[in-house]
């Protein structure tokens, strides 16, 4: 019994060590790459939404999303970009986050011919790698909430992708908490997923986006 619970407490060590180094890692790689402040950014041809759903369980409008929604706007008004590509997730018929994406930012302005969807950002690997494996894209900006945006980063330098990150508004901090503690935990499931070399689930032929 007592040999049980001291594996137990070195596995319980273990992974608070793990959750922590992971954090430390992201963070400091993506310290002077993301800001909240435009004028900080330098301009570059792609801005990578990232998706989510437009509407929580309880039927109100995720917060998350509209302010993701509000920094692609003032980015691409601010001619930080050229385009935005939204990448999500499309994995059932009546579920397509960029679809939802672009008919928001359609009704704020933003001309049809400068959006362009990936259906199969499915996971925040798979929106990165896609938009370089498959668009081909070098210089991003990408647009999520700064947790998100590091994470992105840190997978950007796998893919040889020069990626700056617009942060988002974020939501209030009690609102919020379910979702940084799954970040602390997204980010130690980063490391492994660059560590067993996990790659994109779909990549599909060359798309060029002109």
């Amino acid at each position: 019994m007592r040999r049980i619970l001291k594996i137990t407490a070195y596995l319980l060590l273990f992974s608070i060590i793990a959750l922590f180094v992971c954090d430390y890692l992201v963070k400091s790689h993506a310290s002077d790459k993301c800001s909240a402040d435009l004028h900080k950014l330098q301009k570059a041809k792609i801005g990578l939404l990232l998706g989510t759903s437009k509407m929580l369980a309880n039927g109100n409008e995720n917060q998350y999303y509209r302010h993701r929604i509000t920094a692609a706007v003032d980015l691409f008004k601010s001619k930080k970009i050229e385009f935005i590509l939204i990448s999500g997730d499309n994995s059932y018929e009546n579920y397509n986050e960029p679809q939802m994406m672009k008919d928001d930012l359609l009704k704020l302005g933003i001309p049809e011919s400068k959006i362009i969807l990936d259906y199969a950002g499915f996971r925040t690997l798979d929106s990165v790698a896609r938009c370089s494996l498959v668009f081909g894209e070098k210089d991003v900006i990408v647009i999520s909430q700064q947790f998100h945006n590091e994470r992105a980063i840190y997978l950007a330098k796998r893919y040889d992708i020069n990626m700056q990150g617009y942060n988002a508004k974020d939501v209030d901090k009690y609102f919020g908490l379910k979702t940084s503690i799954r970040e602390k935990f997204a980010r130690v499931k980063l490391m492994l997923d660059l560590l067993f070399g996990k790659d994109t689930k779909y990549l599909g032929k060359k798309i060029v986006i002109k």
